[in-house]
């Protein structure tokens, strides 16, 4: 890791030490957006795959208080929503004047509980052009994660990571390899000063509620995570967020006379921590107001975020904590990597996180691990053999169509009877890793139409997809889900392969269909495959004819 000047800030360059295909080359611009309950944050970076390594070049971020809640409606009011909207299209001017190719945006816990944040999304993609990802909060939790250790270096050694957002706090605990624990809390500065502050300076009698409820709130997840440490194993603890940045701030005013910048490496002791909290329960508004890098917003809130790390520090018996000014945004650009190839062997294990889940899921449920890899591998094959023809289709959408395959059948868990329609809840609902909210409910979608009724706008799961891409995604990818589940009618391997040819001329597609044994004459698959077919010929507008091939 190399510090490097910029004109416009402190820039860091992330190093992921030559591993990345060597073919790939040729710098790329990302920014990436976190849109959260407090403020919207940017970062806009220069990628070097050649290395592989991220420059920050530029960050932008802009208090929008989404998490100030329409009271009666319980959703996003409508001037936290314009607010959001102005800063959005701010941050994609300044991402197109710096030639980004791409912009990806998450959102967070505001967006993820209030009622209307479906629609704010769709807003956004209408008046902005700008599609946001919603995700949940071990999703944040994991790339947050990712952010850390694309600019810390954990050495094998435990490290607890806090991360205390407007409506959560997300706390993970990892040695730079998988994770061992993630966990979000319902608990944030915005969300608690709302719920109960309400004097100023506070009240002995809701200082005492908050801390109360704050401590009850985080003690199950500061108990799971330590469950995941052996007895006696150290720990470092960290803090990422604009919250736990302020602390610090204070603290090193008390003991420095300045406020170090950049600020990351800052460490700063539970005692500290401790008095600081007793400061600043008796300061006034105003008070704060005064103090060091505490902006109009923060000082409303920065009482209850002081709360919420001096209990999990206390929570976790964690006798300091080091800042990282890595977070979510970083993690967003590094999973934008993975996801794109551009990061291979030293974090192989976060390029896989979705595989691994998939199939821990699978275990969770008890599917037919065989039955389902091999109506998984009929799947690719179909797509891959079809793409071009058929479908234009590339390999992001591949990798939603595996996990639906997997998953296919998880709702037998549950029952028989509909197991379709249970495998789109378990799916839907299982806060799989490495997925946004929208990519779930396309795969939990795939797997629901993998047999019975095809995809209707009068089902709700179906009508109330984003956008006309995703629904013909489903649409298309349930198609060759059916295709595959028949080619494995009895569940026995009967087929070793197939061979698939598109006839564009005569609109068909020819299927070969070769035997795991030459003896079995595969009658069960085919007549399934037969029967089956309709829906795959009306979504493609093709004849469908299967033969059995030997030798």
């Amino acid at each position: 890791m190399t510090a490097i000047t910029s004109t416009r800030e402190l820039s860091t360059v992330t190093d992921f030490s030559n591993f990345a295909p060597p073919e790939i080359t040729g710098d790329r611009i990302l920014a990436a957006i976190d849109v959260g309950t407090n403020s919207i944050h940017m970062v806009v970076v220069k990628i070097q795959p050649d290395l592989p390594a991220f420059t920050i070049v530029d960050r932008e971020k802009e208090t929008v208080r989404l998490g100030d809640f329409n009271e009666e409606t319980g959703g996003l009011s409508e001037a936290a929503m314009e607010r959001a909207i102005k800063a959005l299209k701010r941050c994609c001017a300044i991402a197109t004047s710096l030639q980004a190719e791409d912009v990806v945006a998450v959102a967070t816990s505001a967006v993820r509980e209030a009622s209307n944040g479906q629609a704010f999304i769709e807003r956004v993609n209408q008046d902005v052009g700008l599609a946001i990802n919603l995700i949940s909060g071990t999703e944040e939790a994991r790339r947050i994660y990712l952010g850390v250790l694309s600019g810390v270096e954990f050495n094998g050694q435990p490290h607890s990571i806090i991360d205390i957002g407007g409506g959560s706090t997300e706390l993970i605990l990892g040695t730079g390899e998988p994770h061992r624990f993630l966990s979000s809390t319902k608990v944030g500065a915005v969300r608690l000063t709302a719920q109960f502050v309400s004097t100023d300076p506070i009240s002995d009698a809701e200082f005492i509620d908050l801390r109360a409820y704050v401590r009850g709130m985080l003690e199950p997840n500061t108990t799971g995570l330590k469950h995941h440490l052996a007895p006696e194993e150290p720990m470092q603890l960290m803090g990422t967020s604009g919250t736990i940045e302020c602390l610090a701030a204070q603290i090193a005013i008390q003991r420095l006379g300045l406020v170090p910048d950049p600020l990351n490496g800052f460490q700063m002791s539970y005692a500290e921590i401790s008095q600081l909290v007793e400061t600043l329960r008796k300061t006034t508004y105003a008070e704060r107001l005064a103090m060091a890098e505490m902006s109009p917003r923060r000082a409303e809130i920065i009482v209850a975020g002081a709360v919420i790390l001096h209990e999990a520090m206390g929570l976790l018996k964690a006798d300091s904590i080091t800042i990282c000014e890595r977070a979510l945004r970083e993690g967003v650009v590094v999973d934008w990597m993975l996801t794109h190839g551009l990061i291979e062997d030293r974090m192989q294990f976060q390029k896989s996180v979705r595989q691994r889940n998939v199939l821990k899921t699978a275990k969770k449920y008890k599917v037919h691990l065989e039955r389902s890899q091999r109506v998984a591998q009929f799947a690719m094959d179909l797509f891959d053999q079809t793409r071009g023809s058929l479908h234009t289709w590339g390999n992001l959408e591949k990798e939603l169509l595996w996990a639906a395959a997997i998953l296919h059948n998880c709702g037998h868990f549950i029952s028989h009877s509909s197991h379709h329609k249970h495998s789109y809840y378990l799916v839907r609902h299982g806060e799989l890793l490495g997925y946004t909210e929208t990519e779930l409910e396309v795969i939990a979608n795939i797997a629901r139409y993998h047999r019975k009724s095809a995809p209707k706008k009068k089902h709700d799961n179906y009508r109330n997809l984003p956008t006309r891409y995703h629904r013909q995604l489903i649409t298309h990818l349930s198609a060759l889900l059916r295709i595959a589940v028949a080619l494995d009618r009895r569940g026995i391997g009967a087929v070793k392969r197939i061979h698939c040819h598109v006839d564009a001329d005569a609109h068909r597609l020819h299927v070969e269909v070769e035997p795991a044994k030459p003896s079995d004459d595969c009658a069960s698959e085919l007549w399934n495959l037969d029967y089956k077919k309709e829906y795959f010929e009306q979504v493609f507008e093709v004849q469908l004819e299967a033969r059995l091939v030997t030798g």
